[in-house]
């Protein structure tokens, strides 16, 4: 069903006369009905003066009132044709970011709106605010990771492989009642955790290695994303044990700073300027985190790039690391969601210095 107060946050943002929104998790967001349509067009036509209306191809059905119109079309019809008695010509079209362009381009040909414009900050300011349903939802998927984190630690053992630990990891989550992953987990042992993306080979557990789970899963359509650093039978040495703990001051003095109407990169400064300070600026070599919803990088960043001030509802990671290949790839990671008090740590699993034995 058409939620008429998301429409009505995202209409009083748009910078434009009408907005076609082309990503399905964004037509879900607003309808309430995800359709995966693979390579024919599915949209949302919404505006100031217009009524909402649905195309979808006739493929796709729905059953019960929607809410709004519903459009359906054939394989064999022209796109411009179905969406031309829809669009005025002589008005400006928001278009989305992922919007196809053999869709757009012939709807441009044809001049189907005065002026074409992009049109996605609407859409996305607007799922940037979690509300309090969503953030049940968010809190709900992290604490599956939480208790995911401490199965994952039983995988580690003498002569493991990154791959064979990875390969194990959805049947967990699953037992735990997620769907899936929110994407493909992390493992990484050893030099291979200074790797910021590393994904898991064939590299087997040595004694002595660092052990970094990233991963996260999604639980009734929301994602969760966590990382943690642990070593194997020893305890670490003490130039790893100041990185690490660079690391853990840097994320957990960056989510003490978090709070509604500060600004992104401020957050990121604090966490940078930690590091930094510490001597080992040049190997946090990423923003500090990233918004999540829906999906696991949604619009938004916490870096330097980003001047927004924070609002209540915005749920987004904290995940400083330091990366030097000769010493420690560590990462700490947790999301936070910023309450009228300040900001909810939504991932409980510690950050002490753990040795897996």
């Amino acid at each position: 069903m058409l939620n008429s107060t998301r429409l009505t946050n995202v209409i009083e943002k748009m910078t434009t006369d009408n907005l076609l929104i082309t990503d399905p998790l964004s037509v879900a967001y607003l309808c309430g009905k995800l359709v995966e349509p693979g390579e024919r067009f599915f949209a949302l036509l919404i505006g100031k003066e217009i009524k909402s209306v649905l195309f979808l191809n006739q493929l796709f059905r729905f059953d019960g009132d929607l809410g709004l119109e519903v459009v359906y079309y054939k394989d064999t019809d022209q796109i411009t044709d179905v969406l031309k008695p829809y669009l005025d010509p002589t008005k400006t079209l928001g278009v989305d970011k992922i919007m196809q362009a053999r869709f757009l381009v012939p709807m441009m040909e044809e001049k189907l709106a005065s002026q074409f414009k992009l049109g996605s900050l609407a859409v996305d300011k607007t799922r940037s605010i979690k509300d309090a349903k969503e953030q049940e939802l968010m809190r709900a998927a992290s604490h599956v990771n939480d208790l995911a984190m401490a199965k994952f630690k039983e995988l580690i053992h003498e002569g493991v492989t990154e791959l064979e630990v990875a390969s194990k990891m959805l049947g967990i989550y699953q037992s735990l009642g997620a769907s899936g992953y929110s994407f493909e987990p992390i493992v990484a042992f050893g030099k291979n955790a200074a790797d910021p993306h590393h994904m898991p080979d064939d590299t087997v557990l040595q004694e002595g290695d660092t052990v970094l789970f990233d991963v996260g899963c999604i639980v009734n359509g929301y994602c969760s994303d966590m990382t943690r650093t642990f070593f194997y039978k020893k305890y670490p040495n003490q130039q790893q044990v100041n990185i690490y703990n660079l690391v853990r001051q840097a994320n957990e003095n960056a989510e003490a700073y978090c709070k509604a109407g500060v600004r992104l990169c401020d957050i990121d400064s604090v966490a940078r300027d930690i590091i930094t300070e510490g001597g080992y600026g040049e190997d946090f070599t990423h923003r500090l985190g990233h918004f999540i919803g829906t999906q696991t990088h949604e619009y938004g960043d916490v870096s330097q790039a980003y001047t927004d001030l924070t609002e209540v509802g915005n749920t987004f990671s904290i995940e400083p690391g330091i990366y030097h290949s000769s010493i420690l790839g560590c990462r700490i990671e947790d999301l936070v969601l910023i309450t009228e008090n300040g900001c909810e740590v939504l991932n409980h699993y510690p950050h002490d210095i753990e040795v897996i034995e």
